[in-house]
């Protein structure tokens, strides 16, 4: 269940929204696909194919469990906003084992799984159909890649809307329910049952060898999966590019958490643009930005290069340090919860843009 604190509103009524949401979670879950595993000990790392064009992505199973979130008093270079530490229950997903590439970003982006099939005559899937409806971005008016890379290099500079996008196209595309993490559950993934700053020890003593940061990438993201992966087998949680989650940045919300309850699955519906959440610091930062708790958010001048009028809502042209991965939870929740949770775009929110 999703704990919910709407941006801005007094502590009594965020704590009578959490009830309200609560129940609407009784609503039952939509039925995992035929041939799925529904019980969390079933639970495999996969890898699966987007059709039309056999680029694969892997998934990494991450039980379900409590963790104690945020960071305390006594972790060096921590943030108020990063406490008090509260203890949240998140239920059982598989998460990308890698952020998302290029490669796999472009397909949805360019519709290049449509382009191939007209060429080689390929029949047209029923997913294929759904998946083709939905809306792509226009085109970029910059090499989104900065000249930094491509085949293999994480996909950069989107919107928290475009990355919401692509996970709605890749639910369509696959059959598979795909969409961002929260921040609570980004952040035990993580940690994957450490309660260090970093998932590989108390200092950045051994940060070199899990992580790309200002210091040795070369002023530039890295492909994925060059560095050690975290205890629960994922790479670049630290580091690489920064990754959307799913909330609103409040420096105050963790001060809504009352003292002594266990917090399941909480999560800040955003209510407007800015600020919105980002985890895991980048290729630019320094290594405190990297540490497990830490709490990026988006800015208004991620988008001072856009020469659009109105500014594009796809693209964050300085935002050269943003990416993000992708979740697939075990109990897929009813589209009335997912519209109400904002867990996917809203109609309202993805407007026609100008040429």
């Amino acid at each position: 269940m999703f704990k919910v604190n709407l941006q801005g509103q007094k502590k009594q009524y965020a704590f009578l929204m959490v009830s309200v949401f609560s129940l609407c979670l009784l609503i039952p879950a939509l039925q995992i696909q035929a041939g799925d595993k529904n019980s969390e000990k079933e639970m495999k790392p996969y890898k699966e194919v987007i059709s039309g064009v056999n680029i694969t992505f892997e998934m990494v199973p991450i039980p379900g469990g409590k963790f104690k979130m945020g960071s305390p008093d006594s972790e060096e270079n921590r943030e108020e906003s990063e406490g008090p530490v509260h203890e949240v229950e998140v239920e059982p997903f598989w998460m990308g084992k890698h952020e998302i590439t290029w490669d796999e970003y472009d397909v949805w982006t360019y519709g290049l799984d449509i382009q191939r099939r007209k060429i080689m005559g390929d029949k047209t899937t029923d997913n294929d159909k759904l998946s083709d409806a939905i809306t792509k971005p226009t085109k970029p008016y910059v090499d989104m890649t900065f000249g930094m890379g491509h085949d293999g290099y994480p996909a950069i500079c989107m919107t928290q809307l475009a990355a919401k996008m692509y996970c709605k196209w890749l639910t369509k595309k696959t059959g598979h329910y795909y969409r961002l993490p929260t921040e609570a559950e980004w952040e035990y993934a993580c940690r994957a049952g450490t309660s260090t700053p970093y998932s590989f020890g108390k200092n950045a003593d051994d940060i070199d060898d899990y992580a790309w940061h200002y210091d040795n990438s070369d002023e530039t993201y890295q492909k994925v999966g060059k560095k050690k992966p975290n205890p629960w087998g994922l790479y670049d949680m630290h580091g690489n590019v920064s990754e959307w989650v799913l909330d609103q940045f409040d420096p105050n919300y963790y001060k809504t958490f009352k003292k002594g309850v266990v917090a399941k699955s909480p999560l800040n519906v955003p209510v407007k643009l800015f600020p919105r959440i980002v985890k895991g610091g980048s290729w630019d930062d320094d290594p405190p930005i990297l540490r497990s708790a830490a709490r990026i958010y988006s800015e208004e001048d991620w988008k001072m290069q856009d020469p659009q009028l109105p500014q594009s809502i796809w693209y964050h042209t300085d935002a050269q340090h943003v990416g993000f991965r992708i979740i697939r939870p075990l109990n897929v929740p009813s589209e009335e919860v997912r519209k109400k949770l904002k867990l996917e775009p809203l109609d309202d929110e993805v407007v026609k843009e100008r040429d």
